[in-house]
Protein backbone atom coordinates (compact mmCIF):
# COMPACT_ATOMS: atom_id res chain seq x y z
CA UNK A 1 0.00 0.00 0.00
CA UNK A 2 1.30 3.44 -0.96
CA UNK A 3 1.99 5.78 1.92
CA UNK A 4 1.66 9.39 0.75
CA UNK A 5 2.27 12.24 3.19
CA UNK A 6 2.67 15.99 2.94
CA UNK A 7 5.21 17.16 5.49
CA UNK A 8 7.61 20.00 6.16
CA UNK A 9 10.98 19.80 4.45
CA UNK A 10 14.00 18.34 6.29
CA UNK A 11 17.66 19.16 5.55
CA UNK A 12 18.22 15.72 3.99
CA UNK A 13 15.44 16.44 1.46
CA UNK A 14 17.45 19.21 -0.25
CA UNK A 15 19.03 17.15 -3.07
CA UNK A 16 15.79 15.39 -4.04
CA UNK A 17 13.71 18.59 -3.88
CA UNK A 18 16.17 20.38 -6.19
CA UNK A 19 16.10 17.39 -8.54
CA UNK A 20 12.28 17.30 -8.62
CA UNK A 21 11.99 21.05 -9.31
CA UNK A 22 14.59 21.00 -12.09
CA UNK A 23 13.08 17.86 -13.67
CA UNK A 24 9.58 19.36 -13.76
CA UNK A 25 10.87 22.65 -15.17
CA UNK A 26 12.88 20.84 -17.84
CA UNK A 27 9.89 18.63 -18.75
CA UNK A 28 7.71 21.74 -19.16
CA UNK A 29 10.32 23.68 -21.13
CA UNK A 30 10.63 26.47 -18.57
CA UNK A 31 13.47 28.92 -19.31
CA UNK A 32 16.51 28.32 -17.12
CA UNK A 33 17.11 32.07 -16.77
CA UNK A 34 14.66 34.43 -15.06
CA UNK A 35 12.79 31.59 -13.33
CA UNK A 36 13.13 29.50 -10.18
CA UNK A 37 15.47 27.18 -12.14
CA UNK A 38 18.30 29.68 -11.66
CA UNK A 39 17.60 30.43 -7.99
CA UNK A 40 20.62 29.85 -5.76
CA UNK A 41 18.21 28.67 -3.06
CA UNK A 42 17.20 25.62 -5.10
CA UNK A 43 19.96 23.48 -3.63
CA UNK A 44 19.34 24.72 -0.08
CA UNK A 45 15.57 24.75 0.26
CA UNK A 46 15.47 23.71 3.92
CA UNK A 47 17.84 26.52 4.92
CA UNK A 48 16.09 29.04 2.67
CA UNK A 49 12.74 28.40 4.39
CA UNK A 50 14.12 28.03 7.91
CA UNK A 51 13.23 31.67 8.67
CA UNK A 52 10.30 33.47 10.28
CA UNK A 53 6.96 33.35 8.45
CA UNK A 54 8.19 30.87 5.83
CA UNK A 55 7.76 27.15 5.32
CA UNK A 56 8.23 24.55 2.62
CA UNK A 57 6.45 21.24 2.23
CA UNK A 58 7.19 18.03 0.34
CA UNK A 59 4.92 15.24 -0.86
CA UNK A 60 6.58 11.97 0.03
CA UNK A 61 5.42 8.55 -1.08
CA UNK A 62 7.21 5.42 0.07
CA UNK A 63 10.32 7.43 0.92
CA UNK A 64 10.43 9.28 -2.43
CA UNK A 65 9.72 12.99 -2.90
CA UNK A 66 7.20 13.56 -5.68
CA UNK A 67 6.33 17.24 -5.27
CA UNK A 68 6.82 20.36 -3.22
CA UNK A 69 5.65 23.90 -2.49
CA UNK A 70 6.08 26.63 0.08
CA UNK A 71 5.14 30.10 1.23
CA UNK A 72 7.28 33.03 2.32
CA UNK A 73 7.16 36.81 2.46
CA UNK A 74 7.01 38.27 -1.06
CA UNK A 75 10.51 39.53 -1.84
CA UNK A 76 11.10 43.26 -2.20
CA UNK A 77 7.54 44.13 -1.23
CA UNK A 78 6.45 46.27 1.71
CA UNK A 79 2.95 44.88 2.31
CA UNK A 80 1.78 41.86 4.30
CA UNK A 81 1.82 39.57 1.26
CA UNK A 82 3.31 36.12 0.95
CA UNK A 83 4.21 34.27 -2.21
CA UNK A 84 3.30 30.71 -3.07
CA UNK A 85 6.71 29.48 -4.17
CA UNK A 86 8.20 26.64 -6.13
CA UNK A 87 5.12 24.45 -6.40
CA UNK A 88 6.09 21.53 -8.60
CA UNK A 89 4.92 17.94 -8.97
CA UNK A 90 6.40 15.12 -11.03
CA UNK A 91 4.20 14.18 -13.98
CA UNK A 92 3.31 10.79 -12.44
CA UNK A 93 1.57 12.51 -9.51
CA UNK A 94 -0.66 14.85 -11.48
CA UNK A 95 -4.40 14.26 -11.39
CA UNK A 96 -4.32 12.68 -7.93
CA UNK A 97 -5.47 15.77 -6.00
CA UNK A 98 -2.06 16.29 -4.40
CA UNK A 99 -1.77 19.83 -5.80
CA UNK A 100 -5.11 20.76 -4.27
CA UNK A 101 -4.06 19.28 -0.91
CA UNK A 102 -0.68 21.03 -1.04
CA UNK A 103 -2.33 24.34 -1.92
CA UNK A 104 -4.72 24.05 1.03
CA UNK A 105 -1.86 23.33 3.43
CA UNK A 106 0.25 26.21 2.11
CA UNK A 107 -2.63 28.69 2.28
CA UNK A 108 -3.56 27.58 5.81
CA UNK A 109 0.03 28.15 6.90
CA UNK A 110 0.07 31.57 5.21
CA UNK A 111 -3.06 32.52 7.18
CA UNK A 112 -1.48 31.19 10.37
CA UNK A 113 1.55 33.42 9.70
CA UNK A 114 -0.87 36.37 9.42
CA UNK A 115 -0.44 37.21 5.75
CA UNK A 116 -3.32 39.16 4.18
CA UNK A 117 -2.74 38.10 0.57
CA UNK A 118 -0.94 35.39 -1.35
CA UNK A 119 0.77 36.15 -4.67
CA UNK A 120 2.19 33.79 -7.28
CA UNK A 121 3.95 33.87 -10.61
CA UNK A 122 3.66 31.21 -13.30
CA UNK A 123 4.08 30.49 -17.00
CA UNK A 124 1.27 30.94 -19.57
CA UNK A 125 1.39 27.31 -20.69
CA UNK A 126 1.06 25.92 -17.14
CA UNK A 127 -2.68 25.75 -17.72
CA UNK A 128 -3.48 22.91 -15.28
CA UNK A 129 -1.74 24.81 -12.50
CA UNK A 130 -3.64 27.98 -13.38
CA UNK A 131 -6.95 26.09 -13.27
CA UNK A 132 -6.06 24.93 -9.75
CA UNK A 133 -5.11 28.46 -8.71
CA UNK A 134 -8.39 29.88 -10.03
CA UNK A 135 -10.41 27.12 -8.29
CA UNK A 136 -8.59 28.03 -5.09
CA UNK A 137 -9.62 31.69 -5.37
CA UNK A 138 -6.63 33.30 -7.10
CA UNK A 139 -7.37 36.01 -9.65
CA UNK A 140 -5.18 37.37 -12.42
CA UNK A 141 -3.46 40.72 -12.03
CA UNK A 142 -1.88 42.77 -14.81
CA UNK A 143 1.60 43.35 -13.40
CA UNK A 144 4.07 41.73 -11.03
CA UNK A 145 4.31 42.59 -7.36
CA UNK A 146 7.58 42.87 -5.50
CA UNK A 147 10.70 41.77 -7.32
CA UNK A 148 11.29 38.03 -7.22
CA UNK A 149 13.86 38.05 -10.03
CA UNK A 150 11.61 35.76 -12.05
CA UNK A 151 11.27 38.10 -15.01
CA UNK A 152 10.55 35.18 -17.37
CA UNK A 153 7.28 34.40 -15.56
CA UNK A 154 4.64 36.65 -17.20
CA UNK A 155 1.51 35.41 -15.41
CA UNK A 156 0.72 36.94 -12.00
CA UNK A 157 -2.08 36.03 -9.62
CA UNK A 158 -3.27 37.09 -6.15
CA UNK A 159 -5.63 35.76 -3.49
CA UNK A 160 -7.08 37.44 -0.41
CA UNK A 161 -6.45 35.43 2.74
CA UNK A 162 -8.60 37.46 5.15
Amino acid sequence: MDRTVIREICPEDNPMVAKVIRKVMEDLGVPKVGTAYADKALDHMFENYDVAKATYFVVEENGRILGCAGVAQLENYEGNVCELQKMYFLEETRGRGLGRQMMAICLERAKYFGFEKCYLETMPYMEAAQRLYVKTGFTYIDRPMGNTGHYSCPVWMIKDLV
